[in-house]
């Protein structure tokens, strides 16, 4: 996943994503700046993509470079971005951008997005967009593009439109203009976004919104969850494996092997969301699968597992090992605790028997109130070394 604001013809529901308005645990460095106020937003690959576009077609059309161009952005807002450098060759141009992600941690952050554009003679008013080189290419349903063509999102769409209508309005009563988005590194970007398991293949995606990236901004991690399991549902799936992270996904599917690579879905911190949008797009069965950290959070009831201020109660937890029979002193001895992690090792060493499966209830009773009771579910803790401490469903 790219931090992009990602949309994939999907609205954003506020209301829908109260977890956005949440504060998320930022590093040192950047939990100074936002506290001074300074977090520096970025812009879209498709804002970018939109200001070389721009520019190419100024230079084709003038004859001559640009350092600097103003596109429009959704919503009445414009932006200003640097040329890095033109390059005109007879009937065509090409012109790039750096994508600036600001203060946000995006893996396209500096990369170079390119734009190569003609006129063509016949077909006039015909405006042809498409991706070049380091552009994905869509190979499954699900995501709101057509199968085959280029990763070019509707929003991005509309906006290299309009810059094309902007400048070439004259030329395309005559004639028809081409353009190719292309990112020299984006087949290697690629490999560190999610795109590969979108089945969207050989690049990045031209993506945005709104045309601006805010930083850290927990609305494009949210859209991924969406995108995910939208592209699930177009493959036929009706079981979602929802995971924390990369490590949990590894065990899951050596757990589940029968279950396709769409079904397992990264979930991150966002449990209850997750959970919610399963049973809104009517997901059959939900499976819930991590480690004790994250689940004793989910067990408490935290839905954004990685909220400032929201750590695992270790009397929660002493509490849970006390219905288990736990003796006083193991009790005490896991309110003390260093960590999650640490009172599970006081309670494997203690054998308190049954504190596993119920922390694995208490997870499947929040969940079950988060998707009201919509879907099947089932809670599997794994031990570090990817062994099954415990398993819940409601079968």
């Amino acid at each position: 996943m790219t931090v992009d604001d990602n949309d994939n013809a999907h609205k954003e529901n506020d209301d829908d994503l109260e977890l956005a308005e949440q504060e998320q645990e930022l590093p040192a460095e950047v939990e100074e700046k936002k506290k001074k106020g300074i977090l520096r937003t970025g812009y879209t690959t498709g804002t970018t993509a939109t200001a070389a576009t721009k520019a190419a077609l100024l230079a084709l059309v003038n004859g001559k470079p640009v350092e600097q161009v103003t596109v429009s952005l959704p919503k009445g807002r414009t932006a200003t971005l640097e040329i890095a450098w033109t390059k005109i060759e007879g009937d065509k141009t090409t012109c790039a951008a750096i994508k600036d992600g600001g203060d946000d941690p995006d893996v396209t952050h500096g990369a170079e997005i390119c734009s190569t554009v003609s006129l063509i003679d016949d077909n006039p008013g015909m405006i042809d967009i498409d991706g070049g080189i380091g552009v994905g290419r869509v190979t499954k349903p699900g995501l709101g593009l057509e199968m085959g063509k280029a990763a070019i999102n509707p929003t991005p769409m509309k906006m290299l439109l309009q810059a094309v209508d902007e400048v070439a309005h004259e030329q395309l009563k005559t004639k028809g203009v081409k353009v190719v988005i292309w990112v020299p590194m984006g087949k290697e970007l690629a490999t560190k976004t999610d795109n590969p398991r979108l089945g969207i293949v050989g690049g990045i995606s031209i993506l945005g919104t709104t045309g601006i990236v805010l930083p850290y901004s927990t609305a494009s991690f949210a859209a991924a969850i969406r995108q995910s399991l939208d592209v699930a549902i177009a493959m036929g799936a009706d079981t979602a494996v929802l995971t924390t992270g990369g490590r949990s996904e590894d065990f899951a599917k050596t757990l589940f092997p029968d279950l396709p690579e769409h079904s397992f879905i990264q979930m991150g911190d966002f449990a209850g969301y997750s959970v919610t949008q399963c049973a809104t797009k009517h997901i059959k069965k939900a499976i819930i699968a991590g480690f004790i950290g994250k689940l004793t959070k989910m067990a408490m009831g935290i839905k954004q597992t990685h909220v400032r201020g929201h750590h695992v109660s270790l009397d929660f937890m002493a509490g849970l090992a006390e219905q288990c029979g736990a003796p006083a002193s193991v009790v005490a001895e896991i309110r003390q605790a260093n960590t999650a992690r640490h009172a599970g090792e006081i309670v494997a060493k203690n054998n308190v028997h049954g504190f596993f499966d119920l922390l694995c209830k208490k997870v499947y009773e929040q969940m079950r109130d988060h998707s009201k009771g919509q879907l099947a579910l089932e809670i599997v803790m794994f031990d570090f070394d990817g062994k099954i401490l415990a398993r819940y469903s409601s079968s």
